[in-house]
Formats: C-alpha cells, structure tokens, sequence
C-alpha cells in the first residue's frame, strides 16, 4: 500500500458484518482511506464516500468528453473527404481526358461520333454553353407563348429570365478567357463553377416551373421533346408496347442538325432481338431503318436545323416500304424482312438506340434534335392521308396503335418538353 501524505497515517477501516449483525447483507467489505494523524475517522469515512461520488461523476464526464470528441473526428474525417474530392477536381483540370471508344453496334461501321480529347475545364465550358442555349430555346418558346396569351406578370418574368441568361453568358464568357490565360486559381475556378450552376439550376427551375403553367392550357398532343446534348441517359420512353403487327406506319416531326448523324429518333427491342424496328442515322451512314436486324437505306435530306416531316411504312408481304419527307414519297424498296411480323411486348424509346431490352445505351448513337407527333398505325397510310399530316391540310390523324399524347410517354435524364403546335411554328 502507497504510502499517505505528510501529517497522515492510513488506517484501515474494517467493516466486519458478522453472522449475527449481517445475515442479510451479502459479503463484507474491507475500505482503506487515508486519514490526518489528529482526524477523525468518522469523519473520514464520510469523506472516503464523496471522494467516490466525485471519481463516478468525473468518469462520466470523461466518457461524454471522449464521445464527443470520436463524433468531432468523424466530422473532420468527412471534411477531409470532402475536400480531397474538390482538390482532386481542381487537379484534374491540367489533366487530358482519354480519348471515349463507342461500343458500336454490330453490323455498322467504326464509330466517328466521339468527342476528341479535351481538358475537363474545356468539357465543362462545353457542356455550360450547351446548357446556355437550351434555357435561350426554351425561353423563345416561353416568349411564343406570351405573345399568344400576353400578360405583364409573363413578360416581366421573361425578362427577368433574359437578363439572367445574359448575366450567364458573360460568366462564361469570363471564364473562358481566365482559363485561356491561367488566371483562374483552382480554388477561385471551384468558387465560380459553383455560382454558375448554383444560377443555372435556379433558372431552370423557373422556367419548368413557367412550361408547367403552359402545359396546364394545352391540348395533350401539342408537344415536343428536346433531346439537349448526345448522352447516353437522356431519353422518352412510350408506355404501351407494339402489337404483333404486319404492316406499320410511322410518322413524327423532326428537327436536328447534329453532326455526324442525328442518331437514333426511334428504338423498339423485344426479348432476344434489340433491334426489332429501329431508325437511325449514325456517323457518316445515312439514315437507314432496321427491321429484326435488316437494313433499308432512306432517301431522307432532313440534317439541316428545320422541322421536317418524315414517314415509313412497311408490309410484311415481300418487305416492301416506303420513305416520305414533306409530304412526297422519297424512295421505295422491298425485301426489307419480308414475312417477319414485327413482334409485341417489348420497349419502345425515344432518342436512343437499344442493346438490351431498355437499356444498353450508347451515347454515339443518342439522338440530339426535337421530335414531335410520333405516331404509329398497324397499317399503310396512302400517299394522301400522308400528305395530309404533312401540310396539316385537313384534321391530324393519330396512331391507332401509339397516339402522341403527353400521358403517353415518360421522360429522362434532362429531356424536355414544350409546346409545339404543327405547321404553324415551322423554322
């Protein structure tokens, strides 16, 4: 036993409960304490008890302090993720990219739609002054649609929503210029990306929230869908699958001048053949449909930024089809599939073109242009009724197997939709 200060002896202070004095109280205990030479041992004894009260109450103070400081180093741990993952950012705007590889589809030359190495600051400056020009789009079509229902609270939205599109560009504008000269630290570069897409996700918040308002006053088949940017998880998808059908037409509107090729308007897989009824311009190929993997090469001049209006039709006996742009038959052929009816219950999307059933998107053959009306019969239309849909000389027919109609079609990945009324907003 240690031993105990000056001016102190310890004394042992034994508490022996005896049988007689302690049957009910368990096992005896022996208590050391150290005790002045003219104290009292009494009073000690009391004193030994608080002392055991302060060491408890310092323990849990102790264990609170030291969960308290595990919770503050698994912040920081956080902290310090976080901001490893912004540094590596920051560095990885002196580094190229690799050069993307498409996948390819089977049968079709090598790809020529990917983009060329380039500095993710540049990529990021691309993918903004894309972004810029669809709100500039969208916001045209907003400006369309007060002048047909004109307000002062819309048109004062819609220049607030102008003058922030051009605050915008002149951001961009900048930092296109500070990067070209190194003036951009990466920590100011971080700063300002942040601002700017802190803004561009306000404004396009506002503008949905704008297309909504319209969207409540228009008839269910007066849309377009845009398809922005080439990605591979941007696309619509129809909600009703195809019959088996032995015949089929298929009409839309259709705007685009990507290039090289449009990519895919149209994919429809079904279980064992992704390549069920497609169509497709990919690369340098011209536009071709595919029918159970059989290809047919249309006569279509459409890749030039205007809406067009495009048609095909197909019969099973002998293959024969049928291309129409404008309302004029194009080109013809036969032996496309002959006596393979085009097979139900698979998947039918918009702007992409399918590997797997609903999925396998490649962003080499992603569609990038506007696309309204589609629609499909299980039937030839005649040269007239073609015509018809083209002019809007007489009532649009709809598809009696797919109708285009909002409630019929759900979007991804950032398509959007607007207002779009045929023949009267051509170019």
């Amino acid at each position: 036993m240690a031993a105990g200060p000056p001016g102190s002896r310890l004394l042992p202070l034994l508490l022996l409960l005896g049988p007689a004095l302690g049957q009910g109280l368990g096992q005896t205990r022996f208590i050391c304490t150290s005790v002045p030479l003219d104290g009292d041992v009494c009073a000690a004894s009391a004193l030994g008890t608080g002392s055991a009260e302060e060491l408890k109450g310092t323990v849990l103070q102790l264990r609170e302090t030291v969960l308290q400081q595990k919770e503050t180093i698994m912040n920081q741990k956080e902290t310090i993720r976080e901001l490893t993952a912004k540094l590596g950012r920051c560095e990885s705007q002196s580094v190229l990219e690799p050069p993307g590889e498409g996948k390819g589809r089977k049968g079709f030359s090598k790809n020529t739609m990917g983009d060329l190495s380039r500095p993710a600051a540049a990529e990021t400056l691309s993918q903004l002054g894309q972004t810029l020009q669809s709100l500039k789009t969208r916001l045209e079509n907003l400006e369309q649609f007060s002048r047909m229902n004109s307000s002062s609270q819309t048109n004062n939205l819609k220049d607030i929503l102008q003058n922030k599109i051009d605050d915008l560009e002149k951001q961009v504008l900048s930092r296109v210029n500070s990067l070209e000269e190194g003036k951009l630290s990466p920590r100011n570069e971080s700063e300002e990306r942040g601002k700017i897409e802190s803004t561009l996700t306000s404004l396009h918040q506002r503008i949905s929230d704008l297309e909504k308002g319209q969207k409540d006053n228009r008839p269910p088949d007066r849309f377009q869908l845009t398809f922005h940017l080439r990605t591979n998880y941007m696309y619509a998808k129809v909600k009703k699958s195809l019959p088996e059908m032995y015949a089929f037409s298929i009409c839309m509107w259709i705007k685009s001048s990507a290039s090289p090729g449009m990519g895919t308007p149209f994919s429809y897989a079904v279980p064992g053949q992704a390549n069920e009824l497609v169509l497709i311009e990919w690369g340098n190929n011209p536009m071709e449909i595919l029918i159970n993997d059989k290809v047919a090469k249309l006569p279509f001049a459409i890749n030039d930024g205007k809406w067009h209006h495009i048609c095909v039709t197909w019969t099973t006996r002998d293959g024969v089809w049928e291309a129409y742009q404008d309302g004029t038959q194009t080109g013809n052929g036969e032996n496309l599939a002959p006596y393979h009816p085009i097979k139900p219950q698979g998947v039918l999307v918009l702007g992409q073109e399918q590997d797997t059933l609903g999925g396998g998107f490649d962003a080499t053959q992603a569609f990038v242009g506007e696309l309204a009306h589609f629609n499909v019969w299980d039937r030839k239309l005649s040269p007239a009724e073609v015509y018809g849909l083209a002019t809007c000389s007489s009532k649009a027919l709809a598809g009696n197997v797919i109708a285009w109609a909002e409630a019929n079609i759900d979007i991804y990945g950032g398509a959007t939709k607007w207002t779009f009324e045929a023949c009267r907003q051509l170019n």
